[in-house]
């Protein structure tokens, strides 16, 4: 009788281990077969995708900007240089007093935050339109990044970005452009300044979120800072 029990448990893990063993397997079919919607059916094998998402309530991001994120999240994914199949998608190209962060999962097809965000106090007022990778510039950059590790600074918890776009955005951590909380990223900062509050190029959200956005976005997922600008196209090396 306990050796029945034993090779019964014994059975179980075994099943168990290979179930917990079989789930990352799945997850990563999953995103090569998306990937290959998109290689054979190109614009309307995006489309596909981005109609699919599970939005939570929360409004979709445009699609441009989601064609040229995914494009890149593939990219940078075959590369091996991001691991979690999750973007955040941040679209500067929208004015600052809406919600323009979101971070999307691709494994479960949904978007888990939408938030407020800010760009660098030189990129612009309300609406950001003026770029740069220079210290001192106080400006966003555009393009491509991995996140890094997490630590705590003067703004508390941050995450740190290494710039993935040569020219483009490859001087962030130098810079210190992380991901951090900020009482001026806030609906009460927009009522009272018609505004959002601007960082020093930083990608700066709301306090409630900080804990929530680190925490799903850290150690090598991809994030996308998107503009329509054609240098940036001409110039980037991943889309």
């Amino acid at each position: 009788m306990v050796c029945k029990r034993v090779l019964f448990f014994l059975g179980l893990s075994f099943l168990l281990m290979s179930a917990t063993a079989f789930l990352p397997k799945a997850a990563e079919k999953k995103i090569v077969l998306k990937r290959n919607v998109l290689k054979e059916g190109g614009e309307s094998g995006i489309e596909e995708i981005y109609s699919k998402l599970h939005t939570s309530g929360f409004s979709l991001p445009k699609l441009e900007s989601f064609k040229e994120a995914l494009e890149g999240f593939y990219k940078l994914k075959a590369q091996g240089l991001v691991t979690k199949n999750i973007i955040t998608l941040i679209d500067f190209s929208l004015s600052s007093n809406t919600k323009r962060l979101w971070v999307i999962d691709l494994d479960s097809d949904s978007i888990l935050i939408h938030s407020l965000v800010a760009h660098g106090k030189n990129t612009g007022e309300e609406f950001a339109s003026s770029f740069s990778n220079k210290a001192e510039s106080y400006k966003s950059s555009l393009g491509f990044y991995v996140t890094g590790e997490i630590y705590n600074g003067k703004h508390g918890k941050s995450l740190r970005l290494d710039g993935l776009e040569k020219g483009i955005n490859d001087n962030a951590r130098n810079r210190a452009v992380v991901v951090h909380g900020a009482n001026y990223v806030s609906d009460t900062f927009i009522k009272n300044n018609q505004r959002l509050g601007r960082s020093l190029g930083c990608p700066a959200v709301p306090i409630a979120v900080t804990d929530e956005l680190i925490r799903t976005i850290k150690d090598k997922s991809c994030l996308f800072i998107y503009y329509p600008s054609d240098s940036y196209k001409h110039s980037s090396s991943i889309i």
